[in-house]
């Protein structure tokens, strides 16, 4: 190519499609999602119910879901670097960085120091003295780690009234001696009608909502 106009075009198309292909990779690991949807995952285990809801539902409530976490930081990423770049104010560089400062700080708010501390140890990298010197690749993992931890947690609180749930029913079956029965087959409509009762999806989303404030 001759003309400088059409590489920087190029240079664009290439920049824009890798973006597109890291796109699922950078909506997983950089935002709410994991912790939304390990969750969420976490509530149809502890009720035994298999399959329901599917994958699809679990999927597409938490990715609605971190959007709807998601959409000030959204917002701020687009508004200091997307839309100046577009409007032809910054370049590229200046633009990308601007874009992820609103991410990092997410991230760094979630993020515990514990973790960020070993793959920056394992980098060799000394001790930042501030945020902006924390690598994106040593931030990001440490990030992922912190949310499964978090998750985990949410994942063993709503485990603790099923798995009461479970044990009586099993020492119940027990005592009368029906040990054949599968004690799952009489504990899941009650942990079934308690999860309706106490309406749970809204008090688990409610606290997914919360722990990101």
């Amino acid at each position: 190519m001759e003309n400088p106009e059409d590489l920087t075009v190029a240079l664009q198309i290439l920049i824009a499609l890798t973006v597109l292909t890291l796109a699922p990779s950078i909506l997983i690991l950089m935002t709410s999602f994991t912790r939304v949807v390990v969750s969420m995952s976490f509530i149809r285990n502890a009720i035994a119910t298999n399959q329901m809801p599917p994958n699809q539902v679990i999927v597409g409530l938490s990715l609605f879901l971190t959007f709807f976490i998601m959409a000030p930081v959204f917002a701020d990423a687009y508004t200091q670097g997307i839309a100046p770049y577009l409007a032809g104010e910054l370049d590229l560089e200046v633009a990308l960085n601007l874009t992820l400062e609103p991410i990092r700080e997410f991230m760094f708010k979630h993020t515990r120091e514990k973790d960020l501390a070993i793959f920056l140890e394992a980098r060799g990298e000394p001790h930042p003295e501030t945020k902006e010197d924390v690598s994106i690749f040593a931030l990001v993992p440490a990030f992922v780690i912190s949310e499964l931890k978090t998750a985990f947690q949410i994942g063993f609180m709503i485990f603790i009234p099923f798995l009461v749930i479970d044990m009586i029913v099993a020492s119940i079956l027990m005592a009368m001696g029906m040990m054949m029965l599968p004690p799952v087959m009489i504990s899941l409509p009650f942990k079934i009608l308690l999860f309706v009762l106490v309406d749970g999806w809204n008090l688990v989303v409610r606290s997914l909502l919360v722990s990101f404030n």
